[in-house]
Parts: structure tokens; C-alpha cells; sequence
């Protein structure tokens, strides 16, 4: 009776595949580009493979889906702050080699 109950939350997830669970690349967004975008990804990018072992594959797909919007607002804000600094530095730059 024991292990009939243990099995229950993986019987409808048996043989699936879990979603992607973006867990290194919201790492990488974190060290590279924006920190509390990523952690927020990390989060949630963890909790996927534990929801789907729970038999929770809803709110794995959820997760999932969530720690790749983390991930993809991360690395399109800071590639939006690297062309900001660069522009400002650069221009900053410029008119001071032309004397202005």
C-alpha cells in the first residue's frame, strides 16, 4: 500500500520528458548581466525538475516559462545598459577630444 502511494504523483508524468528548465542560463544572466532578474530566474528554474518529480507538470511548464521571461528580460536589459554606457562614455569621449 506503501509504495502505491509514492507512485501516485508520477503516474501521469511517466515516460514524459520535463520542460527545460533555463537553470544555467539564468546563472549566466545573473553573473553577466542582471542580478535580481536572475535570481529571480535561478528560483524558479530550480523549482521545475521538483514540481515535475512531484507529478505537478502544469506548474513545472509554468515554471519554466517563467525562469525563460526572467532570462530573456535579463540579457535584453543588459544589452540594452552595455549600448547606454557605451553611447554616454562614447560621446563623453568624443567632446572632450574635441576640446568642448
Amino acid at each position: 500500500m506503501e509504495n502505491t502511494h509514492q507512485n501516485m504523483g508520477n503516474q501521469g508524468n511517466f515516460g514524459a520528458q520535463p520542460p527545460k528548465n533555463w537553470l544555467v542560463e539564468s546563472i549566466l544572466v545573473t553573473l553577466f548581466c542582471c542580478l535580481p532578474l536572475g535570481v529571480v530566474g535561478i528560483v524558479y528554474a530550480a523549482g521545475v525538475e521538483g514540481k515535475f518529480a512531484r507529478g505537478d507538470v502544469d506548474g513545472a511548464f509554468k515554471s519554466a516559462q517563467t525562469a525563460k521571461t526572467m532570462v530573456l528580460i535579463s540579457a535584453v536589459s543588459g544589452i540594452v545598459g552595455l549600448v547606454i554606457y557605451f553611447v554616454f562614455f562614447g560621446g563623453m569621449m568624443l567632446l572632450s577630444a574635441a576640446g568642448v
